[in-house]
């Protein structure tokens, strides 16, 4: 007689192993771009000369320094890693995956994250010539307006890759609250990423003005240090969250 064969489990559809493998790439992407984004740390063990209590992180790529062409290629990789994230991301909530009620936060967080991403890429296409502030010598002809175009560009683009990424932590974080997903833990979280955020851009923006008008640089470097590290922590934890599919007490 023969035997009762055990029932297999049907193969998931294609339908939705897709909406997985989005998510897993999203996710990734998001975690490489933020990685490489942090890749300032590494002045810790290189000798780059740069004061990280007072030097901007972007003079670690300038053209003058003994790393600047590795800070800039990393700085590229990080814009379009987290750019095509962000548009995978948008990529997700066009198949369906948000909750209705916060798709237009999630679209709207979601370009504001690709913003950031290809200002960051434009960064490294825009250097800085010099560090302005170990180098007096061009602090000063900064201030005259002698330095090359570049410089005034890279500020141009530098200010649009911190509103791209403060719309999209205050946007995407905010999605995730009113489609009531990730649980109160994952919640608090990027809110407190979030006011970090604002509270390290208030401060740099600060220190910058008062180096302009020569008043010092008000621990400009640890100010602008921590704005950068609050983007990429708050990064990965978003991938975290994408990754799962924003199942964890998501309701109704």
């Amino acid at each position: 007689m023969p035997t009762s064969a055990r029932p297999r489990t049907p193969p998931a559809p294609p339908a939705a192993a897709a909406p997985r493998a989005v998510r897993a790439t999203v996710a990734a992407l998001l975690v490489l771009g933020a990685a490489a984004y942090t890749s300032w740390t590494l002045e810790a063990v290189l000798p780059t000369g740069l004061s990280p209590l007072r030097s901007y992180v972007s003079e670690l790529a300038a053209r003058d320094q003994p790393y600047g062409a590795f800070f800039r290629a990393v700085d590229c990789a990080a814009g379009l890693l987290v750019g095509a994230g962000a548009v995978g991301g948008l990529v997700r909530l066009r198949a369906g995956g948000a909750v209705p009620r916060a798709r237009a936060l999630s679209g709207l967080g979601w370009a504001g994250t690709a913003v950031f991403g290809a200002a960051t890429a434009a960064d490294a296409w825009l250097p800085l010539s010099c560090a302005p502030t170990v180098d007096a010598a061009c602090a000063a002809r900064e201030r005259a307006g002698l330095v090359p175009a570049t410089h005034a560009a890279h500020a141009v683009s530098s200010s649009v890759a911190v509103a791209g990424a403060l719309a999209g932590m205050v946007l995407l974080t905010a999605a995730v609250r009113r489609a009531g997903e990730g649980g109160a833990r994952l919640r608090g979280t990027l809110a407190v990423l979030v006011a970090v955020e604002v509270a390290a851009s208030a401060w740099t923006v600060a220190a910058v003005l008062a180096f302009d008008a020569g008043h010092g640089t008000w621990g400009l470097g640890v100010g602008q240090r921590l704005q950068v590290l609050a983007i990429a922590v708050w990064l990965v934890v978003l991938a975290w969250h994408v990754r799962r599919g924003g199942r964890e007490g998501r309701r109704g």
